[in-house]
C-alpha cells in the first residue's frame, strides 16, 4: 500500500502503512488507525513518521508533520551513496550497496521508498531477518544516518586521504 504524492513544493510524500487496530468495547469494536508516511525532497533530505488516530486522514497527517520534523540529510555522488553501509533496528538488518549509474534501485517497498523520497536513483539493497515495513524504514535510516563523504571523514580525522 504505496501511495506516492508529489508536493506542489516538490516534496515528495509516500504512505507505507495503514495499519487498524480494533479495541472491543461493549456496543462492539472501535477502530483506530496507524499510518507510515516517509518524507523527502529527492535532493538528499528524507525523514519518516508514525501518527496514530481515530480515523484515516488525521492519522496520516500527524504522521507527515512528524517526517517533517525528523529529517536526514543524506550525502549522495553521482545519485548513488558514497559507500557500503548496514544499518540495524531491531530484528531488521538492511545492507546499502552503491551501484553504478543506469542500476536503478534494487529494494523491497519499504527500503524503495525511503531511497526514492531521498533521491538516490542508483542503489543495491537486501534485508534480512524481518519485512515488518516500520522496522525495516528505521534500520534504513540507521543506515543513512551513518553515510559519510570523503571531506567529511577527511574533516572528522584531520587528514588528507589520498
Amino acid at each position: 500500500m504505496a501511495n506516492a504524492n508529489e508536493q506542489s513544493d516538490g516534496s515528495i510524500e509516500r504512505v507505507l502503512k495503514i495499519k487498524r487496530c480494533a479495541a472491543v468495547v461493549k456496543g462492539g469494536r472501535r477502530f483506530s488507525f496507524a499510518a507510515l508516511v516517509v518524507v523527502g525532497d529527492g535532493k538528499g533530505r528524507v525523514g519518516y513518521g508514525y501518527g496514530k488516530a481515530n480515523e484515516v486522514p488525521p492519522s496520516v497527517q500527524k504522521a507527515q508533520k512528524q517526517a517533517n520534523r525528523d529529517v536526514v540529510d543524506v550525502p549522495l555522488i553521482d545519485g548513488s551513496i558514497p559507500h557500503r553501509v548496514i544499518g540495524r533496528y531491531g530484528a531488521a538488518k538492511v545492507i546499502l550497496l552503491p551501484a553504478n549509474p543506469g542500476t536503478g534501485i534494487i529494494a523491497g517497498p519499504a527500503v524503495r521508498a525511503v531511497c526514492e523520497a531521498a533521491g538516490v536513483k542508483d542503489i543495491l539493497t537486501k534485508s534480512f531477518s524481518s519485512n515488518n515495513p516500520s522496522v525495516l524504514v528505521k534500520a534504513t535510516f540507521d543506515a543513512l544516518k551513518q553515510l559519510r563523504t570523503r571531506e567529511d571523514v577527511e574533516r572528522l580525522r584531520g587528514v588528507t586521504l589520498s
